[in-house]
């Protein structure tokens, strides 16, 4: 090991040269998906674990060379995960649940934790919980930490990456998530401490992970700390300084860059700048550069991230440029970046040949984005000439863009101007109950389903054809009727009070939606990580938004003409349609919102009238867009709550509005969800085993309620006992009369059989609990 490679304690303030272009982060699914293929493919026994290796492995190789190639001379590794990064992490510090240990196979323990298990000779393993990272539409594993949690380092997976790219030459900067944000992400368990409480545990690991790390040769190291810029915990800006002060202080380690991204760090930052860390990393579009010069960061390498990593236009390069220049001063040495991890963006923006060649010239995806910033390294080197025909071309853009008349309608914004808070207030609760048990004579408990069935073979195949031109709309259409027919027809065998038409038609709750509206444009393969091998493909929202026909009228009014029971309408709503889009940024997000609002009021209004009795209207993503920071969240939740209810508000009393949301902690929104004034809500339980029936309870939330009682992000099904034992829980906080039952998300992942199977047990269990509650009220003397 060269003397280079190893920091001491008389160099680490006064070196902080490194390298001048990088990212923090890529993306790990494959330009084509073939992570998620091959994850699958394993998943389901057609290859085994040396062929999974091995498409990791190319997969890796070849997102290392797209940033050689870029210019960049400093690259991530150890961002690549068959998973999710959290799970990474948990698994290098020992942290796996205990409920999967005695699964000897690595591989399978770690796809066991993060997916549960099922059918299988041992019992039934039930997944960690899943939740949004930060405010992204990314999905991690939250890990378990319990009092008899023992850390222990595991950093193989870190270590072998590192081979690899040397082996190929490449200059690599290891990324670790560090042990703050680890622990805050993480929940307590079996009456465990507030895991913060256990970082005194992480460190003695950290501290040999940085011995390693140094044997390796690396001249740095990465560790991301996004909860920095958070109000996440107490006492984050003295803890980050007592935490990188301890590791900054151990002797033989390589550089060490602290990476925040997603927001301001704020006096963290200046917490960061008091310890002997070589390096900082900044997200320069989300945050200040103010805070960059009000810490004393004269001594460090500031890693300023002014190519927005979440986002798809192309950069005004000579406002980032200007942004890096002010910061000279301020720094001992920059390096451009962009503003996190390109894990969030599609790979690029060649092969997307049926955009509007205008639009297409606005865009930069994640390899657009590398020469964006390699550009501007060069132009901060060189300066801006060095790099003119770039800028040129930037400029060019931002001009087309400004000036597109579909980006600003006259008639979109007069509309807007004239809505008053009578368009988005509806009738007290209790008159609209009455008026809906007289309509739709339900039982107690009834059960239905979010809205989504399996998406199988047949319908990707017509939708493929369709897309060929090997069949047209109405041969299409008639597959798809066919599809209704047969969910239709599934739930009124299994025994489901509410149905739904199933979605056959929808590529995506989102994607459908904005193929319909003005104001939108999809791609052909803008593919990005949702969580596991689920990839999604972002509608990109680029101008004002309107609705010129009907959506889903027609699906919603077939599927009712096929059973007398309830069919429920199914759209989604306004904050989730801009949560799951890639959203312009030249105008306040509560404009947008508002505009996309109407566009789904004009939908709720006509299915009302076309005799549809429950609409529901889904946001999954309310939680996912709170702001971090606490100052910020009270005006984020008024307009997204104005948003739902005016997309609500149009109906009369005897339509229910059914709303779901899922997979985020609910807690900090629980007055919002009361807000949004749903007749019925429906929310993911299940991994969280009804904790946040409690938030509801203590929150005094009165309308109906259907708390997941199985998680249907993981193959197992759950058996008739097992989801009546959820229904009890729920009974303790919710009275029998205002609960539904249902899974907790959209059954489009799972296989028919599994859906049939766990449909049966939760409509079994949901029997045999209104047996018992009239086996109780009769039990009760009269007075």
């Amino acid at each position: 090991m060269s003397d280079d490679t190893t920091i001491t304690t008389d160099t680490r303030t006064t070196d902080s040269a490194g390298f001048t272009a990088t990212v923090p982060g890529v993306a790990r699914i494959g330009a084509n998906r073939e992570l998620k293929r091959a994850v699958e493919a394993y998943w389901a026994g057609r290859i085994d674990a040396a062929a999974l290796t091995r498409v990791a492995t190319g997969i890796r190789r070849d997102s290392w060379s797209r940033l050689i190639d870029a210019g960049f001379d400093s690259v991530p590794v150890n961002t690549f995960s068959y998973y999710d990064q959290v799970l990474d992490t948990a698994v290098m510090l020992g942290a796996l649940p205990p409920r999967v240990a005695a699964i000897d196979d690595p591989l399978d323990r770690y796809f066991a934790a993060a997916r549960g298990t099922a059918g299988g000779p041992g019992p039934d393993i039930a997944p960690l919980e899943m939740t949004k990272w930060f405010d992204t539409n990314y999905h991690y594993l939250v890990p378990e930490i319990g009092p008899d949690t023992e850390f222990t380092l595991d950093p193989g997976t870190v270590l072998d990456e590192i081979a690899q790219a040397q082996a190929q030459g490449v200059p690599a900067r290891p990324v670790v998530i560090g042990p703050i944000t680890f622990l805050a992400l993480a929940k307590a368990v079996d009456g465990g401490p507030t895991p913060l409480t256990r970082i005194d545990d992480l460190l003695p690991l950290y501290t040999e992970l940085l011995g390693r790390l140094a044997q390796t040769g690396v001249d740095w190291v990465q560790i991301d700390e996004p909860t920095l810029v958070t109000d996440q915990a107490d006492g984050l800006t003295d803890l980050a300084e007592r935490v990188y002060g301890v590791l900054s202080a151990v002797r033989t380690r390589p550089r060490i860059l602290v990476q925040t991204y997603f927001g301001d760090a704020g006096d963290r930052l200046a917490a960061l700048a008091r310890t002997e860390v070589e390096g900082v990393g900044v997200d320069l579009v989300t945050g200040s550069p103010n805070t960059v010069r009000t810490a004393d960061l004269t001594g460090k390498l500031v890693v300023a991230g002014v190519v927005d990593g979440r986002n798809v236009w192309r950069t005004d390069l000579d406002a980032a440029l200007a942004a890096l220049e002010s910061l000279r001063a301020h720094a001992g040495a920059l390096a451009v970046s962009t503003s996190c991890s390109t894990l969030h963006v599609p790979y690029t923006v060649r092969g997307e040949f049926e955009l509007d060649p205008v639009l297409h010239g606005w865009l930069a995806f994640a390899e657009e984005k590398f020469g964006e910033v390699a550009a501007l390294a060069r132009a901060l080197a060189h300066g801006r000439d060095d790099q003119a025909c770039r800028f040129e071309a930037a400029r060019a853009a931002l001009a087309s863009r400004a000036a597109d008349p579909r980006v600003h309608v006259a008639a979109v914004r007069e509309r807007l101007a004239g809505l008053t808070p009578a368009d988005w207030t509806r009738s007290p609760a209790p008159d609209r109950r009455e008026a809906q048990d007289a309509a739709l004579g339900l039982p107690v408990l009834p059960t239905t389903t979010i809205g989504s069935y399996p998406q199988t073979v047949e319908i990707r195949k017509a939708r493929l054809a369709l897309r060929n031109g090997t069949i047209d709309s109405a041969a299409y259409r008639s597959r798809m009727e066919q599809e209704v027919a047969a969910v239709i027809a599934l739930q009124e065998q299994v025994g489901l009070d509410v149905l739904v038409h199933g979605e056959p038609e929808r590529n995506d709750m989102v994607q459908y939606f904005a193929e319909q509206l003005d104001g939108f444009f999809a791609t052909a393969a803008g593919w990005v990580q949702s969580y596991g091998s689920r990839c999604v493909r972002p509608p990109i929202l680029f101008g004002d938004v309107r609705r010129s026909s009907p959506m889903t009228v027609g699906w919603i009014t077939y599927a009712q003409s096929l059973t007398e029971k309830p069919v429920k309408g199914m759209l989604t709503g306004p904050v989730t349609i801009l949560a799951w889009s890639f959203v312009r940024d030249d105008q306040p997000l509560a404009e947008t919102a508002r505009q996309v609002a109407l566009a789904i009021r004009d939908e709720t209004t006509d299915l009302e009238r076309a005799g549809v009795p429950i609409i529901q209207v889904d946001e999954p993503a309310l939680r996912e867009l709170l702001p971090l920071r606490t100052a910020d969240r009270a005006a984020y939740l008024d307009w997204a709550v104005t948003a739902f209810r005016i997309a609500t508000g149009g109906v009369g009393d005897a339509t229910a509005i059914h709303t779901h949301l899922c997979y985020s902690e609910f807690g900090e929104v629980i007055g919002a969800i009361a807000a949004l004034d749903a007749d019925v809500t429906s929310i993911e339980a299940a991994r969280s085993h009804m904790e946040v029936l409690d938030d509801l309870d203590a929150a005094g939330f009165a309308a109906q309620v259907g708390p997941g009682v199985y998680d249907i992000h993981s193959p197992r099904v759950p058996a008739a006992d097992e989801v009546a034992a959820s229904l009890r829980e729920a009974l303790d906080a919710v009275r029998a009369d205002r609960l539904w039952v249902n899974p907790d998300c959209g059954l489009k992942t799972r296989r028919t059989d599994e859906v049939t199977a766990a449909l049966r047990n939760m409509v079994d269990a949901a029997r045999r609990v209104r047996e018992e509650i009239a086996a109780d009220r009769a039990t009760v003397p009269a007075t």
